[in-house]
């Protein structure tokens, strides 16, 4: 993993999966930093429960699947609260959401990880 900071948020960066790892409390305080809206309930549970869960990299207990605000993004989230794994190109989807697709930072993430 390399760490990288992204709006004053650390961001883990995995060079292999090309996954990302938020801590609790990093995906909202992005949010904050951009100046766009959190609600309360960010997260509903999936009825996808056909794919593998991963362990958490914190407490390694399995971590549950839940969609981000009805986008359709299913997530990993910590069970323990410890913060939410993002698969290959799920952030940047997940931005892009609430983001203009041509904002600097939807940019900067394609360049950083990739298009997808």
């Amino acid at each position: 993993m390399i760490i990288l900071e992204l709006s004053k948020v650390e961001i883990d960066y995995c060079t292999n999966c090309k996954g990302i790892w938020l801590d609790e409390g990093e995906l909202e305080l992005l949010y904050h930093n951009l100046n766009l809206e959190v609600d309360s309930e960010l997260f509903g549970k999936s009825e996808n429960n056909s794919e593998l869960k991963i362990k958490c990299p914190v407490c390694r207990r399995k971590m549950e699947k839940a969609e981000f605000r009805h986008t359709g993004i299913i997530l990993d989230r910590c069970r323990n609260n410890h913060g939410y794994w993002f698969d290959k190109g799920e952030l940047k989807s997940l931005l892009e959401s609430d983001l203009d697709s041509n904002s600097e930072l939807v940019e900067l993430l394609k360049e950083i990880f990739g298009s997808q």
